[in-house]
């Protein structure tokens, strides 16, 4: 069977392409008067290329789903739910809840701007895309990001299987309650990065913000940079090698070891905070950092 092509339309009624298989749309649009919802609900191997959505819901339960040069409006909200197998490349998300509860998705060259981003997600690329959301991403797991240029708050909550590379993350609040994710390469800024976190590592970045790191169980951070840091690493278990100075460190726990150059204040007023804090070039750098 020939796919079939439509093109150079508008569509605005509910339901528009409902349950289309092996089809490509073309230069058309999806808005109007009738306000409907759903166009390419529970469809199968379809591809977008060149759309303006303007309308609620249009990607449900889809299988097989390429889009290129879509724009979605603020209007477009939840546009990709429950989807598997998508690829997005050079398009527009700007409605709220853009993708949810999907799987195997790929995405280059785009702009998100969309509250509520990606929840529970399973199997995300991302690649060359900026993005501003909040709670960015929040239970998705299976994750890999690369050049993406990200503003907003709450992002990566309770995500696992996470790899992160050359990016730009200016945020509050990151990777609270994360399990098993990897930071290369990369500049962090935020406020109270990491919290609850589980086997969470930085290699070569900058991190910048208040409070950083806390409550922490197997973290790990590789050559990296931290500016404005201060009562970093709180409670936290952590194997840190640092290469400039933190305003402070907060009892850091028992087999903790944290190197680098220099160290405003330690402190410790609790029971357990006996993680080693070693400044370069002093042997006995714990005992003079406590006194």
């Amino acid at each position: 069977m020939s796919e079939k092509i439509i093109e150079s339309r508008t569509f605005d009624e509910e339901r528009a392409l409902y349950g289309v298989r092996d089809v490509t749309v073309r230069n058309c649009r999806f808005d109007g008067p009738a306000d409907g919802e759903s166009a390419f609900k529970e469809c199968e191997d379809v591809t977008v290329d060149g759309a303006f959505m303007n309308l609620r819901y249009p990607f449900w339960h889809d299988h097989g789903l390429t889009l290129r040069n879509v724009e979605m409006t603020e209007l477009c909200r939840a546009a990709l739910w429950y989807s598997e197998d998508v690829a997005i490349e050079d398009s527009r998300l700007h409605g709220i809840k853009a993708l949810r509860e999907c799987a195997d998705v790929r995405m280059r060259g785009c702009d998100v701007v969309s509250p509520e981003f990606g929840w529970s997600t399973r199997g995300l690329e991302m690649e060359s895309c900026t993005a501003e959301s909040e709670y960015f991403l929040m239970r998705a797991t299976g994750l890999t990001l690369r050049d993406v240029h990200f503003q907003g708050k709450y992002s990566f909550q309770y995500v696992e299987d996470v790899v992160i590379e050359d990016s730009e993350l200016d945020t509050k609040d990151a990777f609270w309650h994360a399990k098993n994710v990897v930071v290369r390469n990369s500049l962090v800024r935020g406020e109270y990065l990491g919290w609850y976190s589980e086997d969470l590592t930085f290699e070569n970045c900058l991190i910048q913000g208040t409070q950083p790191l806390c409550y922490c169980k197997d973290l790990r951070l590789v050559n990296c940079q931290m500016v404005d840091c201060d009562l970093a690493f709180e409670r936290s278990h952590v194997q840190a090698e640092v290469t400039t100075s933190i305003d402070s460190v907060k009892n850091p726990l028992e087999g903790s070891r944290i190197t680098l150059p220099a160290v405003g204040e330690v402190i410790r007023d609790i029971d357990g905070a006996t993680g080693v804090v070693e400044i370069a070039g002093e042997k006995d750098a714990q005992v003079r950092a406590c006194a």
